[in-house]
């Protein structure tokens, strides 16, 4: 779709990134901590609760609840709400769905919420229950969990593009010295290429360190116009651009490329700015090989060129191309959806110069790109959006 043909985010405003302290396990529920998430939405941005007239909810662990419950939970009434089951891409997808709501005057202030709880078996009772493609043809032979399906992208993506563990450690080592100037991250000590390598094998070829480990938390921030955000002296980021594809590329026979590569030129056309602009990238990383799929697919190289680009840059936060400057899921876990908002709030505190050790100099312009719902041998959600810094 053309520049010109594409509705623009002008006059909405993204504040208030907030993230409720993770944690490996937690008795408390997803409505706990999606909750806390939103105390420190209101807290932080001056709100009364009652003024929060929207919500977008992402949750794995919430059921038998969906957005609807948690409201009655919650002790609100919005007049706008949506439930967003969409995993890594539901932080895009929520801020989409929030900013048109805003511009529509369907809600003036919208808080979106991503969290989830990590009892001892949480994770396994999610896996089982992912999906009815998992449960009906995956699951009878003896593949279970994200494990094995980016085990099958990792080793096909090894093979036709020549990458190496060595690529992938690269980028795990940057995310790890990222993550030890993030209070909120859960890995706490240095990691070395060494140790990467080292590590034992889970399922060939991924090794632990290329893994994801789940724990319990929230992540979350306000959609209001910029109006709003300036009465309320609140740091914001403008929308420049997003997208959103599901189900892309289904003639492939294994995933080596994801929706962004039918949607790229299109995000930055609208944008008016190209890949060359971006000050940073917070891409969804539950496995290395598909951060290098993003850095492909949005641009900043061709297909199957992303070793060559890993072994050329720097990518801790003052690198040459700094990346997931939290640490990414990786280096500071994986919260069920929260994962999903783990990019788009970073990327939203660089925009506003809030991102404390973990800043970005004089980071104005970034992008942030959500991944999500694996099944079998590729994931069925992406989406991408470009944030500017806002000015008071």
């Amino acid at each position: 779709m053309s520049k010109s043909k594409r509705l623009g985010y002008e006059g909405v405003a993204v504040a208030v990134p907030v993230t409720v302290p993770y944690v490996r396990y937690s008795t408390k529920s997803a409505h706990w901590w999606l909750g806390r998430a939103l105390a420190e939405l209101v807290r932080a941005s001056g709100l009364a609760k009652a003024e929060v007239d929207g919500v977008c909810v992402s949750s794995f662990t919430l059921g038998p609840d969906t957005a609807v419950g948690l409201m009655q939970h919650l002790g609100m009434s919005p007049r706008w709400l949506d439930h967003i089951p969409m995993g890594g891409a539901s932080g895009v997808v929520a801020l989409r769905r929030a900013a048109r709501a805003v511009q529509a005057g369907d809600a003036e202030v919208v808080a979106c919420l991503a969290g989830d709880t990590n009892h001892v078996d949480s994770f396994r009772n999610t896996v089982s229950q992912f999906s009815r493609f998992a449960q009906d043809a995956v699951y009878p032979y003896g593949a279970g969990g994200p494990n094995a399906s980016f085990a099958l992208l990792t080793d096909y993506y090894m093979k036709h593009y020549g990458a190496t563990r060595e690529d992938f450690g690269k980028l795990c080592v940057a995310q790890r010295d990222n993550a030890l100037k993030n209070p909120h991250a859960l890995m706490k000590k240095p990691l070395t290429l060494d140790q990467y390598l080292e590590a034992r094998p889970i399922t060939d070829p991924i090794h632990l360190f290329d893994c994801v480990m789940p724990c319990a938390g929230a992540e979350g921030f306000l959609v209001m116009s910029e109006e709003r955000a300036r009465s309320l002296s609140l740091p914001f980021a403008r929308v420049r651009s997003t997208i959103e594809r599901h189900n892309a590329f289904p003639e492939d026979p294994i995933q080596f490329r994801g929706g962004w590569a039918m949607d790229a030129g299109a995000l930055y056309e609208h944008a008016g700015v190209g890949p060359a602009d971006m000050d940073f990238l917070e891409a969804y990383d539950d496995y290395p090989v598909i951060n290098v799929l993003q850095m492909e697919d949005l641009g900043f190289c061709a297909k199957g060129e992303g070793p060559a680009f890993v072994r050329a840059n720097g990518f801790t936060v003052d690198g040459s191309f700094p990346f997931n400057t939290s640490g990414g899921q990786l280096s500071v876990g994986q919260a069920g959806a929260a994962g999903g908002y783990l990019g788009l709030v970073q990327a939203l505190r660089q925009v506003t110069g809030t991102a404390g050790a973990t800043q970005v100099a004089d980071a104005r312009l970034g992008l942030v790109s959500g991944f999500g719902m694996i099944n079998y041998d590729r994931g069925l959600c992406s989406g991408a959006a470009i944030l500017e810094r806002g000015e008071a």
